[in-house]
């Protein structure tokens, strides 16, 4: 419930506050006084965008600030979640600075645009003439119903079970167009690894081949070098010969020489060393020959090799034997989509029977509430001096599951006797849309926990008793919520507990709008003025002690 509301340096208004309580308030004035000014400054509150135009003094700050108790909103756990303090009377303000900026708080604590709009939607429903083009939309007609048929929480249970739904039908799709694309591509990418996978690559092949092919083709040099080698270290008066003898004469005198000499294990380990040395050389000496067949096998497969890594684009055999893995795993992925995709049309059929399952539900809950909807709306109607109006709430099942389920709402009106019903926006005035509309809020009035609404004219295009059995139908709903009522109508205002009255007054540089609260007199002569003008007569107050009551 709004219990303050303090609005200065906003439009025409310097600085007015007003004090609100539960039950029925009215606010009336001339047109153009500031009526809608004091709205816009309010939707600032509920998080609406704001804009430095606004000011009324264009080198300060603008501040809307406005008191709710929300204490029976069950609000504590999401203003935890945005770490804001929470408090029964929570105040939220909002501040335009000149420069343009603005600034949001909640409790004091810096809120979020976005979190003001989503606790004002909780807060306070502003119904104003505009609001009937809601008629037009079959979103809201399925809203209303929800909102009868408190369809919350299997709404939620619902939309759950329909986002997996739709994830797994997406991945479905996409699925198919990659499995269609590698089809497309897979006599390619076969081809591709067939070439691959017979060249047999191994990993270091080429650097091998190409040491090989250097032995080869220097086998004449390498052969000459190798055997001179050989033969300076084997034979008579060779180096391996003469390191024996010179091993054998030194351990006859190692005796007399310096222990840290060793000269007999150093000359031992070398002759050691160097026969090692002969045994290698005279290995490799035996496989190197000049072999003009094994050249041409290398120089082929060196030539197979860079082909390939030319064709791939690499620079490496590994490269290569990766490629290879690659499309094999792709050729792989080609032959296991169609399993693949078997067993996600598994889990799809699975959870389209959790959605379906839902969703009859909810039509079930849906459908339960026609009866109780039209009978309110008409009676409602009916009391508003349309006895021939007709409501019927029309009903289709979609064979797709939508967002919301599967049910297509319409509300269909007749104002005429015997009269088909059709489009409301189609065939209804905006007299008979306005107290449709207020019929609607009605019924919303006793099913959402909403603590506040302002009526924003909404008796535009009524009069008489018309006006005043809307009148009655607010009153009504003001014993269970807070309800403002913005109306030209004497007939509505008079039914409020408080009366605010918006006015203009000019100081000496400028015109303010300004707004104060009647007392019992004053609202007899504001009711006057609202029946017969600018010149209350004798006849206009008695009518307004009338309307009051009094």
């Amino acid at each position: 419930m709004l219990t303050e509301l303090t609005i200065s340096n906003y439009a025409l208004i310097d600085k007015t506050e007003l004090s609100l309580d539960k039950g029925m308030t009215i606010i009336t004035g001339e047109t153009g006084a500031g009526k809608s000014i004091m709205l816009g400054a309010l939707g600032l509150i509920l998080g609406q965008r704001a804009d430095s135009q606004v000011l009324l003094d264009k080198e300060k700050k603008c501040v809307v600030e406005a008191t709710f108790d929300i204490s029976q909103l069950d609000l504590e756990e999401r203003f935890a979640e945005e770490g804001v303090d929470y408090d029964k009377v929570t105040i939220i303000r909002r501040e335009i600075l000149p420069n343009g900026k603005s600034r949001a708080f909640v409790n004091d604590t810096v809120a979020n645009v976005s979190f003001l709009k989503e606790i004002g939607q909780k807060l306070i429903d502003i119904h104003s003439q505009h609001q009937n083009l809601l008629l037009s939309d079959d979103s809201f007609h399925l809203n209303v119903i929800d909102a009868v048929a408190q369809t919350k929480d299997m709404l939620a249970e619902y939309g759950k079970a329909y986002k997996e739904y739709r994830k797994l039908a997406e991945q479905e799709r996409q699925m198919r167009e990659e499995n269609e694309r590698l089809k497309r591509d897979a006599d390619f990418i076969a081809f591709q690894h067939k070439e691959l996978s017979e060249a047999h690559l191994k990993a270091g092949e080429l650097e091998e081949l190409e040491q090989e092919q250097g032995m080869l083709a220097n086998a004449e040099t390498i052969k000459e070098a190798l055997s001179y080698a050989v033969e300076s270290l084997d034979g008579d008066e060779k180096v391996l010969s003469l390191l024996g003898t010179m091993s054998m004469k030194l351990s006859k005198v190692q005796n007399y020489l310096p222990a840290d000499t060793d000269a007999v294990n150093r000359v031992e380990n070398a002759r050691i060393d160097l026969n090692d040395l002969l045994k290698s050389l005279e290995a490799v000496s035996e496989r190197v020959e000049y072999d003009p067949d094994r050249i041409a096998e290398i120089n082929r497969r060196i030539d197979v090799v860079y082909t390939l890594m030319q064709k791939h684009h690499v620079s490496s055999v590994d490269e290569l034997i990766a490629l290879e893995k690659e499309y094999a795993d792709k050729l792989k992925v080609v032959n296991d989509f169609d399993s693949e995709i078997e067993d996600l049309q598994k889990r799809i059929a699975k959870q389209r029977e959790v959605v379906a399952k839902i969703a009859e539900e909810l039509t079930e809950r849906r459908k339960s509430k026609f009866d109780e909807v039209t009978a309110d709306i008409e009676d409602n109607l009916h009391e508003m001096g349309m006895g021939n109006a007709r409501f019927v709430i029309s009903h289709t099942t979609s064979e797709e599951y939508m967002p919301n389920g599967q049910d297509s709402i319409r509300f269909l009106f007749s104002a005429n006797k015997n009269g088909d019903p059709t489009d409301i926006s189609k065939v209804a005035s905006g007299g008979e849309m306005a107290r449709v509309m207020l019929s609607i809020k009605s019924l919303l009035s006793k099913s959402k926990n909403l603590p506040t609404i302002i009526f924003d004219e909404i008796d535009t295009g009524v009069s008489g008793e018309v006006a005043d059995k809307m009148g009655r139908i607010m009153t009504d709903m003001a014993s269970n919520m807070q309800v403002i009522a913005i109306t030209h109508l004497p007939q509505v205002a008079a039914k409020g507990e408080a009366h605010y009255r918006v006015y203009k007054q000019d100081t000496d540089d400028r015109t303010l709008s300004a707004i104060e609260q009647l007392d019992d007199e004053q609202r007899v002569e504001e009711l006057a003025k609202m029946l017969s003008g600018a010149q209350i007569t004798e006849a206009a107050l008695q009518n307004a002690r009338t309307l009051l009551g009094r």
